[in-house]
């Protein structure tokens, strides 16, 4: 699978990863000693919560590590009237009528309770490059729905 990540969210990876393993990686070891300490291992419930956040951390790693190796680098080179990486795009939902507001992000980014769709969601896909006005079909797995871009706002 590959990640479409910009150089600066490629950045924040690396920067998340230098932490994880000089800062957080130190404090958790240093937590698995100090529980360590405290005796009886089979029933040391510190040893066993550190010992967990010290699989967390190594995993989270291990993720993000993967992420950057298997990324392809992208950069927004959207017109201004262009749905792109960033951007405030108020959609309007034709079936029901409603309209909502999406920040276009790359995966990592990615929040979509609070509005932050990745470019390689079905909706992210679909408005990606395009206009104010442009009427699109959307494929999900949910099921297939229309929306129209309403307006295109940079952030």
């Amino acid at each position: 699978m590959h990640n479409f990540l910009t150089e600066e969210a490629i950045n924040k990876i690396r920067e998340e990863i230098e932490y994880r393993k000089v800062v957080l990686r130190h404090k958790i070891l240093e937590d698995v000693k100090e529980a360590r300490a405290h005796g009886d291992l089979s029933e040391n419930y510190e040893y066993k919560a550190a010992k967990q956040e010290k699989g967390k951390n190594e995993g989270r790693i291990r993720y993000l590590e993967r992420m950057i190796k298997t990324a392809t680098i992208i950069s927004d080179e959207s017109a201004e009237n262009e749905a792109g990486l960033g951007k405030i795009i108020r959609v309007r939902f034709l079936s029901d009528n409603e309209v909502e507001e999406f920040i276009l992000v790359t995966t990592i980014e990615s929040d979509p309770m609070n509005n932050l769709i990745s470019i390689e969601s079905p909706l992210g896909q679909a408005i990606y490059k395009r206009k104010i006005g442009d009427e699109l079909v959307v494929e999900s797995p949910e099921g297939t729905y229309s929306v129209r871009i309403e307006e295109i706002l940079i952030k």
